[in-house]
Formats: C-alpha cells, structure tokens, sequence
C-alpha cells in the first residue's frame, strides 16, 4: 500500500491554513502546516514532504526567501505559490525563484485541488526524451459545454465562457453531476469546499452571475434550472 502525498502547507492566516489543510486531508493527502517561513524552513530539514503549498507574504523569511533557501539546499519538490496579489511580477518572480505554480486568492478549493493533483503528477512521473507529460485531468461535457479542470477553462463550441474561480467551481459541480439535483448545502460542499464558509444564499447570488456568464457566451441560461425549495440542476 503505498503512502498518501506528504503536503506542507504554510499560511500565516489561520482561517486559509485550516481550510486548505482540512481540503487536503479530505483528499486522501497528509499535511503539516506552518505560519511562518522559519518554522516551514524548519520542518523541511528534519521532514520530507512531496509538496509544498506556500504563502508569499508570511512574517519573518518570506515565501519566496523560503523557496529560495529549499532549492539552495537541492529540495526539488513542486512548490504552489499562494498569494493576495495577482501581479505578473510576483507570478515571474516565484517561478524565477524555482517555483511551480502560482494560485492568486481568494481561489476555489476545487481549483487548489486540481493544481495539487497536477503538480504531484508532474513530479512522480517517469522522465520520457522529448514527451510532455499530458495525463488529462476530469473533463467534463454537458448542454454542450466543455469544461477542463486542469486547464481551468469552460467554452460553448468555440467560444470561451469567462468565469471566476467560484463561477468555475459551481459550474463544475453542476456538470460533475449532470441531470442530477443538487441542493444549497451540497454546492457549498462542493464548491466552496466547507460547510461553514459562506450562507447558503451566496449560493443564489452566484447562479445568478453564472447564469449571466453562460448566457453571454451563448448558453441558454436556463439549462442551470431552479428546483424550487431545494436547489439546482444543470440539464442537458
């Protein structure tokens, strides 16, 4: 039987490094956390692990200082930046620095979830001369929608559907379970990935605005249909 991934996660915030934590272990990995750079410094020294899902403004070394220090010390496992600023800079200097993979916040967990079971695909396959690894992620097609988790892109035909990280969420939790219904409380489990993260009425407040989206990229909107007094369903 073989070991679950080995996940640090470091997070100086501890609502973020419990949730994420929590979605990971959920998932079947194991995690440590830390709240800071040297204590993730730290634990790196005298434990292994196969990923590491890093803060960038964290107080004492920062992420990119902690990076910098594992890849001087010739630790090579994927590092996923996490980061409130979602500037070409910060994404430029984190993977300069020797980092994998750049997530802005507020992001979704499914979408955390995707770039984790990616970079760890990535890291544990075998090298190939001249091949890509291209091991396809869950694509999901539906009402003639297509939806990409690794890519994080949705599309009508050829025309791309625009969509934050939380439309993507639902949008993927709705087609996950096609022709299904699906209440308030199992979107939020599903999308926003705990229970206890927002009201069930944010729920209806972003069908709207994905409805809006679908409708824009030419999607009749009511293929997401209301079931009333219990939730909803994507048709088709």
């Amino acid at each position: 039987m073989h070991n679950p991934p080995r996940v640090l996660v470091v997070d100086d915030e501890a609502a973020i490094l419990e949730f994420v934590s929590f979605n990971l272990r959920k998932e079947g990995y194991e995690t440590t956390t830390a709240s800071n750079g040297d204590e993730a410094l730290a634990l790196s020294e005298k434990e292994s692990f196969d990923l590491v899902v890093l803060d960038i403004m964290l107080p004492g070394a920062d992420g990119f200082e902690v990076c910098r220090t594992l890849r001087a010390r010739g630790v090579d496992i994927p590092v996923l930046f996490l980061s409130a600023r979602d500037t070409e800079l910060d994404k430029v200097v984190g993977l300069e620095l020797g980092g994998d993979d750049y997530l802005a916040k507020p992001f979704g967990i499914r979408e955390l979830q995707a770039r984790v079971k990616a970079l760890l695909r990535r890291a544990s396959a075998p090298p190939r001369s001249g091949v890509v690894d291209a091991q396809p992620g869950a694509v999901y097609e539906a009402a003639g929608i297509r939806l990409d988790e690794d890519s994080h892109e949705a599309c009508n035909g050829d025309v791309p559907i625009d969509l934050t990280p939380r439309e993507f969420e639902l949008l993927a939790s709705l087609m996950q379970h096609a022709g299904k219904v699906l209440s308030r409380d199992q979107l939020l489990r599903e999308a926003w990935g705990w229970e206890i993260v927002v009201e069930t009425k944010t729920v209806d407040t972003h069908i709207k605005r994905l409805r809006d989206k679908l409708e824009a990229a030419g999607v009749d909107p009511d293929v997401v249909d209301t079931v009333r007094g219990y939730g909803y369903r994507l048709n088709g």
